[in-house]
């Protein structure tokens, strides 16, 4: 058993509290505020400090792109088809990359890697604490949801290769053309005679994941006009869908909160580096809290790197956001939105010990993280 004493307590349930916060054996929490300490405990002073849960980003590229390198380190985008379902984000992490350690050692737990938006369907994401000697050793779960993208960036990629898609109608064309393959797939295997199966396709495999509701499209777009097609696309085929980056979300802000669409929202940090970011703005998620959307801030690790979570949170605070949402976007809702909120994202009994310890505010640029614990265990 170990117990971190001495702390104020950012549960993401309830309003802060003084007190402890007490560790089982399986790195499970088992008490959390007034507390009695059972002798014999391994006790830690927190000395004042802020224990929150570790933070999220729900959607990142550390480990596949590794930083201080070139080619030998971008394992983002595989660029030469527009089509890359069979790949796995899983298969690219490089569990020693620098930019992993300082998210570590910045709070960030749990980050979800997902392939970049070159390509309409760019591969499977992973779920992974960022901590591990293999990537075996970090995965928290295996599927983050197939990663498809809209906008300029397939357009820019493939019309400067002389091939489709370069316009937008093009982008949702290969995508439907996609799921009705994957839909006529499905059927033979249905009605194969047994010895006489179809040959498996693995683009087609995770696109019946997608169609069977058992992982999420997370689809790239910035622009609202990039927004709605996602929307049209993924509701023509009945699939689960959340948009990320979603830099125009605040546009139709009424529109994702009636079809409980979930935002993972940003990198809002970035400069307008090009024609769809022109609306970029911290009042964002303000719109979303208003509206009833569901939320997360994003870094887009390494856009930005991951370990300024709380400065783009702080930064919407100001724009009009409350403090306590802020907080809720950096680890409950992110932990929501992955489907992992059973273990991640708050201060509960039953609930893994993924821990920050603060010497100050999280949302200060001045405090520093003193300690952190993923499964109770100390790794900063």
């Amino acid at each position: 058993m170990l117990a971190i004493t001495n702390v104020e307590l950012y549960t993401m349930k309830n309003s802060p509290q003084k007190g402890a916060l007490l560790i089982d054996d399986e790195g499970r929490i088992e008490a959390v505020g007034d507390i009695a300490i059972a002798e014999g405990t391994e006790i830690i002073d927190g000395q004042g400090g802020i224990l929150m849960p570790g933070m999220i980003d729900a959607h990142g590229h550390a480990g596949v792109s590794e930083e201080a390198l070139g080619w030998e380190g971008n394992d983002v985008n595989e660029s030469v088809d527009p089509i890359t379902s069979n790949l796995r984000a899983l298969d690219g992490i490089n569990p020693a990359e620098e930019g992993i350690q300082e998210a570590l050692a910045a709070g960030v737990t749990i980050m979800c890697v997902v392939p970049g938006s070159a390509n309409v369907i760019g591969g499977e994401g992973v779920i992974v604490h960022m901590h591990g000697r293999t990537v075996e050793d970090m995965i928290v779960r295996r599927s983050g949801g197939l990663k498809i993208a809209f906008g300029e960036n397939p357009k820019r990629v493939y019309s400067g290769q002389q091939k489709s898609p370069s316009t937008r109608m093009a982008v949702a064309a290969l995508l439907r053309e996609q799921f009705v393959k994957a839909k006529s797939y499905q059927r033979k295997w249905e009605n194969a005679e047994a010895g006489k199966e179809p040959d498996v396709d693995p683009k087609m495999e995770i696109l019946l994941r997608v169609l069977k509701k058992e992982i999420p499209l997370r689809a790239h777009a910035h622009r609202a006009d990039d927004i709605m097609t996602a929307i049209r696309v993924a509701e023509e085929f009945d699939v689960k869908l959340s948009v990320e980056h979603c830099t125009e979300g605040h546009l139709i802000s009424d529109i994702l909160a009636e079809k409980k669409i979930p935002a993972v929202v940003g990198p809002t940090l970035t400069t307008r580096v090009k024609v769809e970011l022109k609306n970029r703005t911290f009042k964002t998620l303000r719109a979303f809290y208003d509206a009833g959307v569901k939320f997360a801030i994003t870094m887009d690790h390494p856009v930005i790197h991951v370990e300024h979570l709380p400065i783009s949170a702080a930064l919407a605070v100001k724009a009009g956001l409350p403090r306590e949402e802020a907080l809720k976007a950096l680890t409950l809702y992110p932990a929501e939105i992955l489907g992992i909120d059973s273990d991640y994202g708050s201060l509960e009994p039953g609930k893994m010990a993924d821990l920050a310890l603060w010497d100050g505010d999280p949302l200060d640029v001045q405090s520093s993280v003193k300690n952190v614990f993923i499964h109770g265990c100390q790794v900063v």
